[in-house]
């Protein structure tokens, strides 16, 4: 049972994406081939690209309220 639903629905999510990601790539996480620098590497590009989400959803909310 699920004490929180919005827990649970990020457990969904999380798995959802593991399955698109072994599709696309047909590897995990727990890949050996990426030292510690690429893996950082990959994190600062994905949080480069929620900023910039951040920005476009700013955006939009600041045209809604004029």
């Amino acid at each position: 049972m699920m004490l929180d639903k919005n827990v649970g629905n990020v457990i969904e999510s999380f798995k959802s994406r593991m399955e698109v990601g072994y599709k696309k790539y047909v590897t995990t996480t727990e890949r050996t081939d990426i030292d510690m620098m690429g893996w950082l590497q990959h994190l600062q590009e994905e949080l480069m690209d929620a900023v910039v989400y951040i920005e476009r959803l700013k955006s939009e909310v600041n045209n809604e309220t004029k």
